[in-house]
């Protein structure tokens, strides 16, 4: 039989699988204890996907002898890729202890990773790493953690060994261009350089490695690099359009101008990413009364938009009719927001530390009635949790400005202006309308320090101030050609952006060099903390606002700070954001409905000082903007509607208050 099991490994070894596997069936008819054939049988099913055979005849294997290493790693990674780690773990270290090597280590690694368990699979990786230096797998996935925990020095050199043992790892190319990106220092501007470098090499290595093509485009747009914008954009498009995954939802908003687009993005990548897990189930207990366990999952409980803007509810919930708990993925610092918010909630859920099935079963143990998305898309999601469908009510709220995609979404809070009536279809979610802005906003905690001086703000003593200060991510070549037609129509004036890497002031420069506006009249504000920012702000006489993306925390930055902004109102739910804005501030009069438009007013309040002086009167703190009471009774009003259809076992409808 030897002989038969020689010709079986060849085959298998060219690939010819159903060939080796009647050898390998043939040898073990007349030799059932041979050991090697059941393994390698094992290998070949693997091969075919046939993985419940494969644990089988491989289990039948170690029957023969439970101690062979070999046969115990097969296991273990046949466990591993049918998702029951806790099982391969255990069969990686009984391995482990009868011969141990770096594969083995590093398997165990990836199932530790798997179970949440990352300080355990670091060190897995390292010990992995001391059996063989030049182990690629170990050395990658040891640099992903690092890189996710901010250690991106030691980060950065684990993906350049992995790079000089394979330049052509596409995966430590991506990595390290998002770390370089991410942790850069802006001093001279070549970890953008380099960052960018390496995904473009990334892309051509690998065009249809998933959504790569967006995120270069994305980096690029990070510092203004607009070349071959319009092909560029128009390619993701058709690829979104196609079905194809090229772009995440969160860049793509900065690009479409179609809600079915959008839609499409979304639903792609949670296909991808989070589709709905297969053991989740909607069977929860009705409850009998009592109060409203409402939870807001985030990963932003510190100095951060979302929180800014969301603190002041958090605080006024009617505690007689809601207890209010704070899921927290990892994010709590210690900075004066993170304290305001422990103090906010009447409980507090940390999942930083834990696998979505974990999380998951935490927040159900917890017995949450609602459980509200803050991140969506955005930040640091957590999209999983909401797959293992944690609560009877989970609501897409804020953080992400449009449908996430998924079906395990049941509502999505709005207005009538971010979503008109008739673009439901556009949502997976359920629509729920509040009246006014559908964006909540603190008005007793948005601090604003001493006003500056023009000259300590770095603007000139005389001339027009025009500002946005959104990501530069959200820029596009057509608002920029727009914004300069204003400057020129506007002598003397200056344009007020965030600052940023190198890069961007010297694309800035370009552009409006080509657009006939010196690049002086264009002046960069280093990031300050909020109440600095706010201060500052007060000195601009009007904001620009932008397309597809507009304002939306800088936006309520802008109106607080008695900044008025002029917007277009664009297609999708995040081109409206400032409209609605506005609308609830009371000055619909600043909504304008074409580029032309947006072009004529902002000229006139800026060349009119008592144009400008009539809006500036009408914009006050004393409207429903910042109305965080009125908002509070709306957002409540939803809630109890969404709980009450859930206990009444009706599907999730869309309804307007």
């Amino acid at each position: 039989m030897q002989d038969v099991y020689n010709q079986a490994l060849v085959l298998h070894q060219r690939g010819k699988l159903v060939e080796a596997e009647q050898l390998y069936r043939q040898v073990l008819a007349v030799d059932a204890r041979m050991l090697a054939a059941r393994q390698m049988l094992g290998v070949l099913q693997v091969q075919q996907g046939r993985l419940d055979e494969a644990l089988a005849t491989t289990q039948s294997a170690l029957a023969l002898n439970p101690r062979h290493a070999g046969v115990l790693v097969n296991a273990g990674n046949i466990l591993n890729l049918m998702g029951r780690f806790a099982e391969s773990l255990d069969h990686y270290d009984r391995a482990l202890v009868l011969a141990p090597d770096a594969d083995t280590w590093t398997n165990r690694g990836n199932a530790l990773q798997s179970l949440f368990r990352i300080d355990e699979a670091l060190a897995s990786y390292e010990q992995a790493l001391r059996f063989n230096p030049r182990d690629i797998q170990a050395l990658f996935r040891r640099g992903a953690i690092l890189g996710d925990r901010g250690r991106a020095i030691e980060a950065l050199e684990a993906y350049d060994k992995v790079l000089a043992l394979n330049p052509n790892h596409v995966e430590a190319l991506n990595n390290r261009g998002y770390t370089r990106w991410s942790h850069a220092r802006w001093e001279t501007g070549e970890d953008y350089a380099r960052a960018i470098a390496d995904l473009q090499r990334a892309l051509q290595l690998a065009p249809d490695m998933p959504f790569l093509e967006g995120g270069v485009l994305h980096l690029k747009m990070q510092v203004a690099d607009w070349t071959d914008f319009a092909a560029q954009k128009a390619h993701l498009i058709a690829g979104v359009r196609a079905g194809e995954s090229v772009a995440r939802p969160f860049m793509f908003q900065a690009l479409s101008e179609s809600p079915a687009d959008s839609q499409t993005c979304a639903r792609i990548f949670a296909g991808a990413m989070h589709p709905p897990a297969a053991n989740a189930t909607n069977a929860f207990a009705r409850k009998a009364g009592g109060k409203i366990r409402l939870a807001y999952l985030s990963g932003e409980f510190r100095e951060q938009a979302t929180a800014i803007l969301m603190a002041g509810l958090y605080e006024r919930h009617d505690r007689e009719k809601f207890q209010v708990i704070a899921v927290d993925n990892g994010s709590a610092g210690t900075d004066a927001m993170s304290e305001r918010l422990k103090s906010a909630f009447d409980e507090w859920i940390d999942i930083g530390g834990l696998n979505d099935h974990e999380a998951a079963q935490k927040i159900r143990d917890a017995g949450i009635d609602i459980l509200v998305n803050l991140n969506g898309w955005f930040g640091r999601p957590r999209m999983g949790v909401f797959a293992q469908r944690s609560a009877p009510v989970q609501v897409n709220y804020l953080g992400f400005p449009g449908t996430l995609g998924a079906p395990y979404m049941d509502y999505i809070i709005a207005d009538r202006v971010v979503i008109p009536e008739g673009e439901e279809r556009f949502y997976e979610e359920a629509v729920v309308t509040l009246p006014g802005c559908y964006q909540a906003n603190d008005d007793r905690g948005r601090p604003m320090a001493p006003v500056p001086t023009r000259a300590e703000a770095g603007l000139p003593d005389t001339g027009f101030v025009f500002c946005n200060f959104n990501h530069v991510y959200k820029l596009t070549p057509d608002t920029f050609a727009c914004w300069m037609r204003i400057l020129q129509q506007a002598p003397g004036s200056v344009l007020w952006l965030l600052q940023g890497p190198p890069p961007l002031a010297q694309n800035i420069a370009r552009q409006a060099q080509a657009h006939g506006v010196a690049p002086e009249r264009i002046l960069y504000a280093p990031h300050r903390p909020p109440e600095k920012h706010l201060a500052r702000l007060s000195l601009a006489g009007l904001f620009l606002d932008q397309l597809p993306y507009n304002a939306h925390t800088t936006g309520s930055d802008a109106l607080w700070a008695g900044v008025p902004i002029v917007t277009q109102t664009g297609s999708t739910f995040p081109g409206r954001v400032a409209a609605s804005l506005l609308m609830a501030a009371g000055l619909p009069e600043l909504v304008t409905r074409s580029e032309q438009e947006f072009e004529t007013l902002a000229v006139l309040l800026a060349t009119d000082p008592q144009a400008l002086a009539t809006v500036k009167s009408r914009l006050t703190r004393e409207c429903p903007l910042f109305d965080t009471d009125l908002f509070r009774k709306r957002i409540e009003e939803a809630y109890e509607r969404m709980w009450k259809a859930c206990q009444a076992g009706e599907k999730p409808t869309g309804f307007a208050l």
